[in-house]
């Protein structure tokens, strides 16, 4: 109704406060005459400056200008090319709009045609709605800092709303598919495993994990680019909504840091497809310790005071037998046993009791303390980011269950009429 009104040129509101404008504003103008015309013309011909791509002084001239001449503009019938902006072009787009929501309200099942319009949205196409949102946006904006607080009032607010009453339905619809795609799902595989469940003994499958977290064919991945591709774009690492074709999209700020800290995780710890870390340890000396073992799967780091160097590891090694284990022998016993930890998550486990100093972006010593106040001491080089230690991220996870917020909970944000875009 409120749309229908605006583009009715006899009834609307707005073609009524335009002409009203209009005709306030060029209060006192005079025309040019035809002589001063004539002479502009011909100085423009002999002139050997190149002629200017915008002249200022062309039409009427009034002593208002400088305080309406921007909306005076939009109602300028004579035009200045088809790029020009003017109060009838975005009226002819509203009553398409008016017409497109037209056919969705009488169509047999709306809400479906409704979700199936700004489902096109989210995949990255454009549909009159949000061309005539955006057409309005560059009107107001065209305006300038005088008038944007009228301009956002009178040319964005109307189709915001419009473009809102779309969303709406489709973002909650978004909600359920999420759910039941992928948190449905992962809750069954992973909320009660370990490292999802520090308290479990059970652990997470790491084949499993991979299906979800691959950057390129997992199903997170593949939900986002399907359903929210025309929204959220990928920025190196991270994924951010697009500036434009987000408006009015409440995304939940917790799906947005789930999405990044997992996007981080797997170019970290499933670069191939499949969980692999690649990293390199180095044992080093401890008071009272005389030599130091870790098994990680089939691989040995022995260290018993010798000259140190790197000794390459991935992890996991063997999906066979997988297994770590951490020892020490003391000057003052045999060989004890630090951690005995079966499992692929074996050594995610042992780090996790660790002391981790970070020495620089790519190098990290653990500690681990024995009963009797010694630490056992490992350097550890990763080839990206954290490497295994990124894998501690996942403790306690949880998956968010809503990609948009519910309407009623996104907080009120008082506009800024004095100037500036704003979403």
């Amino acid at each position: 109704d409120q749309l229908t009104l605006m583009a009715d040129v006899r009834q609307s509101p707005l073609v009524a406060l335009m002409n009203t404008l209009n005709t306030q504003g060029r209060a006192g103008q005079q025309q040019e005459a035809l002589t001063d015309s004539l002479v502009k013309s011909a100085k423009n011909l002999l002139s050997t400056d190149d002629a200017k791509a915008i002249d200022q002084k062309a039409g009427a001239h009034g002593p208002l200008d400088a305080a309406f001449g921007p909306v005076l503009g939009l109602m300028d019938t004579k035009g200045s090319g088809d790029n020009s902006l003017s109060l009838q072009t975005f009226l002819t787009r509203v009553i398409r709009v008016r017409l497109k929501l037209q056919q969705v309200t009488g169509a047999a099942d709306p809400q479906a045609m409704m979700q199936a319009l700004a489902q096109t949205v989210f995949q990255g196409k454009s549909v009159d709605i949000t061309d005539t949102r955006d057409y309005g946006s560059l009107v107001a904006a065209s305006l300038g800092q005088e008038w944007s607080g009228f301009g956002q009032a009178v040319f964005v607010q109307p189709m915001e709303q419009a473009w809102q009453q779309v969303l709406s339905p489709t973002a909650e619809s978004i909600n359920n598919q999420w759910q039941q795609a992928i948190v449905n799902d992962w809750q069954q595989d992973f909320n009660d495993r370990w490292p999802f469940s520090p308290d479990k003994q059970s652990e997470a499958s790491l084949p499993l994990l991979s299906q979800y977290l691959r950057n390129d064919t997992g199903r997170i991945t593949q939900f986002v680019k399907t359903s929210l591709g025309g929204v959220l774009r990928r920025e190196g690492r991270h994924w951010v909504p697009d500036a434009i074709a987000a408006q009015g999209l409440h995304f939940n700020p917790d799906f947005l840091n789930a999405l990044n800290q997992l996007s981080e995780l797997a170019d970290v710890a499933f670069t191939g497809g499949d969980a692999g870390v690649h990293f390199a340890l180095m044992g080093k000396p401890a008071r009272d310790v005389m030599q130091t073992d870790l098994y990680l799967d089939q691989q040995k780091l022995d260290y018993h005071n010798q000259v140190e160097n790197w000794q390459p590891f991935v992890w996991p090694d063997s999906q066979w037998k997988p297994h770590t284990t951490l020892t020490w022998t003391s000057v003052s016993a045999g060989e004890r046993i630090y951690a005995d930890y079966p499992g692929s998550w074996g050594f995610i486990r042992l780090l996790d009791r660790a002391q981790v100093q970070a020495t620089d972006n790519s190098t990290f010593i653990l500690s681990w303390k024995v009963k009797d106040g010694s630490p056992l001491n490992i350097m550890m080089r990763t080839d990206a980011g954290e490497g295994p230690l990124a894998l501690l991220k996942l403790k306690g996870f949880r998956l968010p269950q809503q990609v948009f917020l519910d309407t009623d909970s996104v907080p009120d944000v008082p506009s800024d009429n004095g100037g500036g875009d704003g979403l």
